[in-house]
């Protein structure tokens, strides 16, 4: 069954499985009803000679100056020309696709006053595997991401490069060989493609997914590591979160419960401290917190999905132009930068429990640096070292951009989200964070192997996996194969979806 877009209800789970899964879209046909009735409107004031920002005017700074009959059409063309002025290194495919869906989405209101034929080569292009090429830097993230989704318009005029079937061809071939018409831009056509924050909230809504899924990692990790420390486990009492309040630590310290179910440490079996450090009973709070984060952020990038985003908006049961500014990346912006430093967050604390596993003063009884020919050997000390220099990385990419604002266009676009810069660095520090919390469930499956009493049961399967693909480090060996493969093994979620066929989902 294909995905029926019609303008709201779109999730991030739908747009991770069209942009990465490739499932199929579908218009609705009220969509395409709304679209055309838009349209028809349009064209009536074009026809009556009303003044519309971008359609009879330039933009920006020349937004005052008018154009004749004859140059309204051409203008389209030399707006995407302009504007088609990212640099650097192409956007991966599923962030193109996720832009592309995110647009469909928006014209399917009917606000957005372009003509069908413009929405529905959109969607032939994802269904047929027609992907822009797109340079990802390049946007402010305001007025639209325009740079990105101008490379996309480009294919509407049969020029840029695309991908199909593992190639990248030119725009023309590309759509020819997927059998899709070439619609041209007419009137608003150009405009309707690149206006809106669509490219940073299409990254976006994969990230916060991808995010989601390596929160749940860090508390498989998070649990082997307080497994083999012999932590007390009377923080993760439900009443004490319960007492708090916070959903996100209530959903934590469950999912801390149930991964160590069964195991000698959940069952009171095994001598435990008092009292641990803050990074180990702490853990629910300090998760908990991301989990919190990445909700908010979800909830808001869900509205901008399913929101429109145009200037002008065009309103055809009340034949009304309205110019505003809902362009603006900020809504969007504001919360991501908070999502991508609670995944920084994470990391720093997973980095002190792999600090506890390596360190004899700390580790409860464990060999230092986990190895049993300290001096000879230095065990896991180097993989402290290079997650350290990953959450170095982080901390400075959680620098916000959303208060860099510079202006430009002469001063009439004088505040600006820099969303994209936001979208682009989360992305730098999940990427990072695969990294550290692979090292920490490579350390805390070294720091189990030199234990002796039962571990629960998603402790157990996740140490499985991790011993598929890293070996015990009984003599020293190079480590840098050994943490890509984890930091690989993170991001394909496999370890997840084990404990979960074993233990049941987490939230």
């Amino acid at each position: 069954m294909p995905l029926i877009i019609t303008g709201s209800n779109l999730t991030i789970n739908d747009v991770v499985k069209v942009a990465r899964y490739n499932e199929k879209v579908e218009l609705h046909p009220d969509a395409i009803e709304r679209i055309k009735n838009c349209r028809t409107m349009l064209e009536k004031k074009i026809e009556a000679g009303e003044i519309m920002y971008g359609i009879n005017t330039g933009i920006g700074e020349f937004s005052e100056i008018r154009l004749d009959d004859a140059q309204i059409q051409e203008f389209q063309k030399y707006l995407i020309y302009n504007h088609a002025a990212g640099i650097g290194d192409p956007a991966p495919i599923e962030y193109v696709r996720a832009a592309m869906l995110g647009r469909i989405n928006v014209h399917a209101h009917g606000n957005s006053g372009n003509r069908p034929e413009i929405t529905i080569t959109l969607v032939e292009m994802l269904n047929k595997g027609v992907t822009p090429y797109v340079c990802q830097k390049g946007s402010v993230g305001a007025c639209g991401d325009l740079a990105p989704m101008a490379q996309i318009a480009l294919l509407m005029m049969g020029e840029g490069k695309a991908y199909y079937k593992g190639e990248l061809l030119e725009g023309k071939e590309a759509l020819n060989r997927a059998g899709i018409p070439m619609p041209g831009l007419m009137a608003r056509d150009g405009l309707a493609c690149i206006n809106g924050s669509t490219f940073l909230t299409g990254m976006s809504a994969i990230f916060l997914y991808d995010a989601n899924n390596l929160l749940k990692q860090a508390e498989i990790a998070a649990t082997m590591s307080l497994e083999a420390l012999k932590a007390n486990m009377n923080p993760y009492h439900p009443l004490i979160h319960e007492l708090r309040g916070f959903k996100g630590a209530m959903r934590s310290a469950r999912s801390i419960r149930k991964i160590c179910e069964g195991g000698d440490l959940a069952e009171n079996r095994i001598n435990c401290k008092v009292q641990d450090a803050y990074s180990m009973r702490s853990t629910p709070q300090v998760i908990g917190t991301a989990h919190d984060a990445i909700a908010y952020a979800q909830s808001q990038i869900e509205i901008e999905l399913n929101g429109v985003s145009d200037n002008p908006i065009f309103i055809s049961d009340k034949n009304l132009t309205l110019t505003g500014a809902n362009f603006q990346g900020t809504p969007v912006a504001l919360p991501m930068e908070m999502a991508g430093t609670a995944i920084t967050m994470v990391c720093a604390l997973s980095e002190r429990r792999l600090n506890r596993l390596n360190n004899p003063a700390l580790s409860v009884g464990l060999p230092a640096l986990l190895t049993k020919g300290a001096g000879m050997f230095s065990g896991l000390m180097l993989s402290q070292y290079t997650a350290d220099t990953l959450i170095v990385e982080q901390k400075i990419l959680s620098t916000p951009a959303s208060i860099q604002s510079i202006p430009a266009a002469a001063d009439q676009e004088d505040f600006v989200s820099m969303g994209m810069n936001t979208a682009i660095k989360n992305m730098q520090i999940l990427d990072n964070a695969y990294g550290i919390i692979g090292i920490e469930f490579m350390a805390a499956a070294q720091a189990l192997d030199f234990r002796d009493y039962m571990f629960g049961k998603g402790t157990t399967i996740a140490r499985k996996v991790v011993r598929k693909y890293v070996e015990h480090l009984d003599v020293d060996r190079p480590l840098h194969s050994d943490h890509t493969v984890m930091q690989n093994l993170v991001k394909s979620c496999e370890i997840l979806e084990q404990v979960e066929k074993e233990i049941g989902p987490l939230e």
